[in-house]
């Protein structure tokens, strides 16, 4: 049976509508899932929102509306809306008050209740509502301003809730030396190095049980032994990942399903939620006595002012506020080429709309309008047969050839950052090569060795462009796909998706007799208004 590649993104919050900082870790989930698919394998990519628990209770009530009216009008109006913005190819979008959710959520805790690993004691201690998490008393901080003289919580700045309730326990603290064990085994298992070792740290200092149920509110999945508490929204947000693929399900498909995706091979969080899916995770598995997944990758935090990108601290920025003014696939492209993966990043509105321009308009736009102008006034819109290949065309052959394989192996290591400069070095080289062999002088000669040079330059472009439409369709799908149009290549090689990334390192792929066509820039130019914010996008 072939293993699906399955790659996940956090569940998120519908205690309000997306900001950039979700959007960078469903971006990179999505592209990561669409390269593979173009490798060929069979992939399954899943998002989805988690409604249950205090914070979305709160965010209701003060909207005025019960839970699920909240989440539903959230999920039909800015998550979803906003992924299709953003071109996410989710396989399944998962949502927590599912029934297929949260009667395989109850499935799980009694098999784990019945087995012992789950009993009933006190909880004193902090509780951060805007984190969903148990606080350490050692872990908050000094408040300032309004909160001075308090202790807040380390994220979100703002006192916390002391709690004091009778509660079930999993018995996380007996999993500590089997998870050490685990990363020992398999330091990939959680990646970049520096999140790595906050874990084993974290795991070696000791492992207080975890508290798993709440019953001072009833917005949750109950409790299936006891209905007056319902279930801690961790730990049911974190079985998603099986109860979406079929763990537990009725039918043969959902566990013919199950079998053949289960473990994930890339779990995508940011570096705030990385114990939950380093510890808490793998230990519930554990229990469960199911593997435990390949990889979690917990990227850097998005910074505005040198904060992390949040709507409590009023520092998010909707996507859609990007999208209106550079397009979607300029987004995609800015958030993975800017800035290393694992790394925290600052965004800024400047150099987007610089690396837009020199790279996105002036880069890649400019050498495809360059292409099939040229194509459409020399040889009337078809790819003409090349002449003897020269130490010129044999450059960018090599160059393909190098970059097709360091590009798939840096995506292996969610290295986008890496992917990308390096598909970029073939963008840079075809606009050399055009820039050393001006064709626009060749074709000003009147003879035939000139002729058949020209042909053979406009050839080579047009082949080059053939292969960055196939690399960078995972990042930025809507332009790669007018590329792959205008290069008439849906009719000599057929859908752009089919097309196999192993494939992409041939030179000479594009057939001669192929229909290009010059038509509205890929990147057109940016509008600025008078302020230098927002402003419409001009062709």
């Amino acid at each position: 049976m072939t293993k699906t590649f399955y790659v996940t993104t956090p569940i998120y919050y519908v205690n309000d509508a997306p900001h950039i900082g979700h959007a960078y870790t469903t971006v990179a989930a999505d592209v990561l899932a669409r390269w593979h698919r173009q490798r060929g394998e069979p992939v399954w990519f899943l998002t989805g929102t988690d409604e249950h628990g205090q914070k979305v209770l709160r965010s209701a009530q003060a909207g005025g509306a019960s839970p699920q009216e909240w989440a539903d009008r959230l999920v039909a109006e800015a998550w979803q809306p906003t992924w299709r913005e953003l071109d996410i190819s989710y396989d399944d979008f998962i949502r927590t008050t599912e029934p297929r959710h949260t009667g395989r959520v109850q499935a799980f805790l009694q098999r784990l209740y019945e087995k012992g690993e789950i009993y009933e004691g006190v909880y004193e201690g902090p509780y951060c509502v805007a984190c969903e998490e148990f606080k350490l008393p050692g872990e908050l901080v000094s408040g300032e301003g309004e909160y001075a003289g308090q202790q807040v919580c380390p994220v979100h700045r703002r006192p916390v809730d002391q709690l004091s309730e009778t509660n079930y326990f999993f018995r996380l603290s007996k999993y500590a030396d089997a998870l050490l064990d685990h990363y020992a085994a398999h330091p990939e298992a959680v990646e970049p190095e520096s999140a790595r070792n906050e874990v084993m740290q974290f795991i070696r200092q000791g492992l207080q049980d975890l508290s798993i149920s709440r019953s001072s509110f009833d917005w949750g999945v109950k409790i299936p032994w006891d209905d007056r508490q319902v279930v801690y929204v961790w730990f049911d947000a974190l079985l998603n990942y099986i109860t979406a693929i079929g763990y537990d399900a009725p039918d043969e498909t959902m566990r013919a399903r199950f079998a053949s995706t289960w473990p994930a091979d890339v779990h995508l969080v940011g570096k705030d939620i990385l114990r939950f899916h380093a510890v808490i995770w793998p230990a519930m598995l554990l229990a469960g006595g199911l593997p435990l997944p390949r990889k979690v990758f917990a990227h850097g935090w998005l910074l505005v002012s040198g904060e992390k990108m949040s709507k409590t601290r009023l520092t998010g920025i909707a996507p859609t506020q990007l999208t209106a003014h550079f397009g979607s696939d300029a987004f995609r492209y800015y958030f993975l080429r800017s800035f290393p993966f694992g790394q925290d990043a600052s965004f800024s509105w400047e150099e987007m709309s610089a690396r837009y321009t020199a790279e996105l308009a002036n880069g890649l736009g400019n050498l495809a309008s360059r292409v099939t102008a040229m194509t459409g006034r020399y040889f009337d819109g078809v790819l003409p047969v090349p002449g003897e290949v020269t130490a010129a065309e044999q450059r960018v052959a090599d160059v393909l050839a190098a970059v097709v394989p360091d590009a798939d192996a840096a995506m292996d290591r969610l290295d986008f950052f890496t992917a990308l400069a390096r598909i970029w070095d073939l963008v840079l080289v075809l606009n050399g090569y055009l820039t050393e062999q001006q064709p626009w002088q060749l074709a000003k000669q009147d003879d035939g060795e000139a002729r058949i040079r020209l042909a053979t330059v406009l050839y080579t472009a047009a082949d080059g462009l053939r292969a960055l439409a196939v690399l960078l369709n995972a990042v930025m799908p809507r332009a790669c796909s007018r590329l792959w149009e205008q290069l008439g290549a849906e009719a000599t090689l057929g859908p752009l998706g089919s097309q196999r990334i192993s494939d992409t390192a041939r030179f000479g792929v594009l057939p001669a007799g192929s229909r290009l066509t010059k038509r509205d820039p890929l990147f057109p130019r940016l509008a600025e208004d008078a302020s230098g914010g927002q402003a419409e996008t001009s062709s």
